[in-house]
């Protein structure tokens, strides 16, 4: 039997709060990406409020260099960005696969 390798080290505090406004951050842009949606009232508030996501991710990450983490553990980071969605809610600001045969 093969034993299992040991588990990741779970994230910080400030490693969580990163993850959590970069996600933010990236559901904002995609709520304000033209080539997602259809209402300029909701890309507008999206918009303003992606202002707010950067201020948290800058803070997150100023504790985390506060805090002596001054590596980036990014397999463990992706593994819980993929737990919390992250490759769907990542792919809202880019632009949509192309279909049909004009490619819209």
């Amino acid at each position: 039997m093969i034993p299992e390798p040991p588990r990741p080290p779970a994230p910080t505090r400030a490693e969580g709060a990163c993850l959590g406004s970069r996600l933010q951050a990236a559901d904002r842009l995609g709520r304000a990406n033209p080539a997602r949606g259809d209402r300029t009232c909701v890309a507008l508030r999206s918009a303003q409020a992606l202002a707010e996501s950067a201020i948290a991710l800058r803070d997150a990450l100023t504790r985390m260099h506060r805090n002596g983490e001054s590596d980036v553990h990014s397999a463990t980071l992706a593994r819980a960005l993929r737990a919390l969605d992250g490759e769907r809610r990542t792919n809202r600001p880019t632009l949509p696969p192309l279909s049909g045969p004009e490619g819209i």
